[in-house]
């Protein structure tokens, strides 16, 4: 049996890989930030370097 430690963030527009033991857990989806895991309310991006998700 394999153990998933990293996916993609659930946030759509996101590009970000994030470890499982790390994520911001959210209704049982994994996501890099505060900011993706709350739909971008304040029209920001997750501020990691190189992607451009928002809403």
């Amino acid at each position: 049996m394999t153990t998933v430690t990293q996916m993609k963030c659930a946030c759509d527009s996101c590009l970000c890989i994030v470890d499982t033991s790390k994520a911001v857990e959210k209704e049982g989806h994994y996501y890099c930030s505060n900011a993706c895991a709350n739909g971008h309310t304040e029209g920001s991006g997750c501020g990691h370097t190189g992607c451009t998700c928002h809403s």
